[in-house]
């Protein structure tokens, strides 16, 4: 078992507590739900790419994207070499 601990603003605890928000049985339901929704939001979004009539990418073409998204996410201006 795990334990929380949770900081928030007095007036969302407030709310929150009013609205039994804050049991445990609530916190676990909350998060199942948001859990289940984005399951489904990734397999509706598999569903929209696999109805896609576009050839897949090739090896090349996956590696390509990898690394622009790596180099998106530095927060070098340049890449880094290896040497």
């Amino acid at each position: 078992m795990v334990q929380l601990d949770l900081k928030l603003s007095d007036s969302l605890a407030r709310e929150a507590q009013a609205a039994g928000l804050l049991t445990p049985q609530a916190i676990e339901q909350l998060l199942r739900e948001e859990i289940r929704r984005r399951v489904s939001q990734l397999l509706k979004a598999a569903d929209r790419l696999a109805a896609l009539d576009a050839p897949p990418l090739t090896e090349a073409q996956v590696e390509a994207e990898i690394q622009a998204v790596r180099e998106a996410r530095s927060p070098y201006p340049f890449p880094l070499s290896s040497s």
